[in-house]
């Protein structure tokens, strides 16, 4: 694993791996290695318009590179039943699947279609369901990875269960941790129930350590004179998505990953650096969390699975 980089990954020619989030950040770069390296992606992304653009570029840069743009909305429950149907027809057997996607809310609360929390709805919930609706899928592939993103802001985050969508004291910046935490739980407690089940899917969990992405920017639209400091800032603190992406492509593509392992950088507080193993906080690893984090999820986004 030592300075392990892109040029490591194997072929992954004859494998179906969907990218959520693609468009832009950690996600374009994973899409794009993952193409180079022989996959059919499936970049699934909010705005087609900016996603087929980058699918053009990867076609240019690597000739033969097989991609395709599907619209997928993760903060609309509807549009992730869509999307998974449509995908389901059109690939019986998915190999991979990156729940990559996010946002990042510094300003005043907003919702979802659905009206969760927008960063909690969007960052874990949708990607539950998104994995569950496309579990069979994943199942009928002969290595299948579900690999969901996390963030070192998880390790300072707390549930609260009688709250989860922050509506009794909403803080942006508290409830994006509670988010990413969930995304964690979510994770590991996955692999606990697909080995319980003795499926053949493994789930594992990367973060990127501060990395330079669309997300900050975005964040900050609501104070754009403060925002436009941050992103500067930003530059000189973070490392570029193409060494953040490093932990997610070694998740999904390294031979003799486990499920339950957790991959991030291994410098600095696990802010850059190469790719290791690393700890999720103890909530995160609570399998009492983890139970009662997944009945909360069925119940909120109807979907049902392990």
């Amino acid at each position: 694993m030592s300075d392990w980089n892109a040029s490591h990954i194997p072929g992954q020619h004859g494998r179906v791996a969907v990218v959520t989030g693609a468009n832009s950040g950690l996600g374009l770069v994973t899409a794009t290695e993952l193409a180079r390296h022989g996959a059919h992606v499936v970049m699934a992304v909010r705005d087609t318009v900016a996603a087929e653009r980058e699918a053009g570029t990867i076609r240019r840069s690597a000739p033969g590179a097989e991609i395709e743009v599907r619209e997928l909305d993760l903060a609309s429950l509807a549009s992730v039943h869509a999307f998974a149907k449509d995908l389901a027809a059109a690939f019986p057997a998915i190999d991979l699947l990156v729940n990559n996607a996010g946002v990042v809310l510094l300003g005043p609360a907003r919702t979802t279609a659905d009206g969760f929390e927008l960063q909690l709805g969007t960052n874990m919930l949708g990607h539950f369901a998104l994995t569950g609706l496309l579990l069979d899928s994943l199942g009928r592939a002969e290595a299948a990875r579900v690999v969901s993103l996390s963030s070192i802001t998880h390790k300072n985050a707390h549930l609260d269960f009688d709250d989860l969508m922050s509506r009794r004291d909403f803080n942006a910046s508290r409830a994006y941790g509670r988010s990413k935490l969930a995304t964690t739980v979510f994770g590991l407690e996955l692999d606990r129930r697909l080995r319980a089940a003795g499926a053949p899917v493994v789930s594992v969990v990367a973060h990127p350590g501060l990395s330079r992405s669309n997300l900050t920017p975005r964040a900050w639209e609501y104070r754009p004179r403060t925002g436009r400091i941050f992103a500067r800032l930003g530059l000189l603190v973070t490392q570029p998505p193409e060494r953040g992406a490093l932990p997610q492509l070694f998740a999904a593509t390294a031979p003799g990953v486990r499920g339950g392992q957790f991959f991030g950088p291994g410098r600095l507080w696990e802010t850059s650096g190469p790719v290791v193993e690393v700890r999720p906080s103890m909530e995160a690893a609570d399998p009492g969390v983890g139970r009662r984090l997944w009945t909360a999820a069925e119940a909120l986004t109807g979907v049902t699975y392990l």
